[in-house]
């Protein structure tokens, strides 16, 4: 059956969004107003993971930056500290994200950066479009397609020209958008109630039969769907219907995000801001970066 939300629902939705921007601007605010010689204040909350195919480095974004992950520490790129949401490898050294300027940025004029670009590994940064206007919490390539969920919104918008310009669609409750190039029509969306699936590229979504609460979905390949449930398991599905645990997270880890950069290759982040590696599918993991492990970087 087709998901036709009723106004209460995106109400709540809404105002959820409405209360998380609050507390991410107050929460980079609070951390980057600090003195020379403070302390490093981390990574902060994590929003998104990603492999550079350039050289293989792993990249985190989150409230306080992009971040290069190596096993000395988190290395913040240029120094900046703007708030990267909805962040996405789209190529090598080609990254793309949405989010909030830093508060100490003084040629910022919006609190939203609509849909940035950075072809440089995250050093500079340049508004593709929408500024001022969306902030994407999540964003899918799927081949020639460009999908994003607005928080401002609730609504999918997908762009067939690498996000010069959109087709406003679907508004859901949804948190984590999965897509392949391979089937680039085929969009799936977590919900606090399971999965959403659309075939006609989110115009429209339909709840998945049997599919369970996630905290984070993926689409490595076109017949494959990984998520993290909310109690750390690492599972996977063909159809969305029908569900195997596959491994899970270290130390009962709450997660936050996955990304799949392959097939086997996956990363995650918990909710302490803890990344983890996957090299076998998500049967078995080892942490790379854990919270506090910061150095100061260009």
């Amino acid at each position: 059956m087709t998901i036709r939300f009723r106004i209460p629902a995106l109400a709540a939705v809404a105002a959820a969004s409405a209360l998380l921007l609050t507390a991410c601007s107050t929460a980079a605010t609070q951390s980057t107003a600090t003195k020379a010689g403070d302390p490093d204040p981390g990574t902060g909350h994590l929003h998104g993971l990603g492999v550079d195919p350039a050289d293989g480095t792993l990249y985190a974004a989150g409230h306080l930056g992009v971040f290069r992950l190596s096993p000395t520490g988190a290395v913040r790129v240029a120094g900046r500290y703007q708030d990267t949401m909805g962040f996405t490898v789209a190529g090598p050294r080609t990254f793309l994200a949405s989010g909030h300027p830093s508060p100490t940025d003084p040629t910022a004029t919006s609190p939203h950066l609509g849909l940035i670009r950075s072809t440089d590994a995250g050093q500079t940064w340049a508004t593709v479009s929408a500024g001022g206007e969306a902030d994407f919490h999540s964003l899918q390539q799927a081949g020639q397609v460009l999908y994003g969920l607005d928080s401002q919104t609730s609504q999918i918008w997908a762009s067939k020209d690498a996000g010069a310009t959109w087709e406003r669609r679907a508004k859901i409750p949804g948190g984590d958008l999965a897509a392949h190039a391979g089937a680039p029509q085929e969009v799936w969306a977590t919900t606090r109630d399971g999965l959403l699936q659309s075939t006609d590229g989110g115009a429209t979504f339909e709840s998945v039969p049997g599919s369970p609460a996630l905290a984070a979905v993926e689409r490595p390949a076109p017949d494959q769907l990984i998520a993290l449930a909310a109690d750390g398991k690492v599972v996977a599905s063909g159809d969305g219907r029908s569900w195997t645990e596959r491994g899970r997270l270290p130390g009962g880890a709450q997660p936050a995000v996955l990304t799949a950069a392959s097939p086997t290759h996956l990363l995650a982040a918990d909710t302490d801001d803890a990344v983890y590696e996957s090299k076998d599918g998500g049967r078995t993991w080892t942490t790379v970066h854990g919270p506090g492990h910061t150095n100061a970087g260009h």
